[in-house]
Parts: C-alpha cells; structure tokens; sequence
C-alpha cells in the first residue's frame, strides 16, 4: 500500500500539533510558519493556517445515520481502532461527532466507525476492519 497526501485548513498550529501529535500520536514531519505535516497511520497529512476557511460540515446519510461530509480519518485493521477507540474514550477533551460504533453488522464491509473534530473543526472518520479485504466488500 502506499501513502495518500491529505492537505487540509486549520485555524491554530499550536493546537493543531497539540491534538495530532498528543491525542491521536501522529508522528510531526517537516513544518514552517504556515503549515505542518504529520503521519497518520502512514499518510502524509499537511495542516494548512487557513483561520477563515474553518467551517462546518454538512451532513449526509451511511447506514441510515447521519455523517459529517466532508470528512477524512483512516482505515484501520481492528485491534488497532480498538486502541484508538478505548484511548479516545478514555478523555474527557474529545468533540465527539459519532461515538464508536459498529456498521453493517453481520454484512459484507461489517465496520467499527467512529467520527470526531479536531480542534479547526475538521470532521475524522477512523474506520476499523477484521481484514482489509473487507474495506470495500458489497
């Protein structure tokens, strides 16, 4: 598999680096005064100071539930979402949009999802599978 680049706005990049780097353990890569990159799982994602373009996301329907678009967050094998999930869980700082959950029980692409913001708002998905074949069963 190879890494995807995501660049995306923030309005702060102290808090920025603070909830990337602290509350999910991303890696912090090259940065200047106006942008940092971090490892998310991998992908080479690159917060942008952008203090106006924060807004906030609309909403569309998965599973009958309604989810923030846009939205980006990573896919991970099981055991490693549960550690996000039971880590996130565990503070009491976390804009909650969707709490973990399981989707399509019992169906092909059955998935653990979870949604939180980060602190500029932006909307993350971390989805959880028992293999990656599932990520795009039908």
């Amino acid at each position: 598999m190879t890494p995807f680049h995501l660049a995306f706005p923030v309005r702060d990049l102290d808090e920025t680096r603070a909830f990337y780097g602290e509350v999910l353990g991303c890696a912090i890569g090259r940065s200047s005064a106006t942008w940092v990159d971090f490892d998310l799982y991998g992908h080479q994602m690159s917060a942008h100071l952008r203090p106006q373009a924060a807004q906030a996301a609309s909403d569309g329907k998965v599973d009958g539930i309604l989810v923030p678009i846009p939205h980006f967050g990573a896919v991970l094998l099981m055991d490693d979402w549960r550690r996000l999930a039971t880590g996130l869980e565990a503070r009491d700082d976390i804009d909650w949009l969707e709490r973990p959950m399981v989707r399509f029980k019992g169906e092909p692409g059955e998935q653990a999802t979870l949604f939180i913001r980060d602190p500029s708002g932006n909307a993350l998905e971390f989805k959880g599978f028992r293999s990656l074949e599932q990520v795009f069963a039908h």
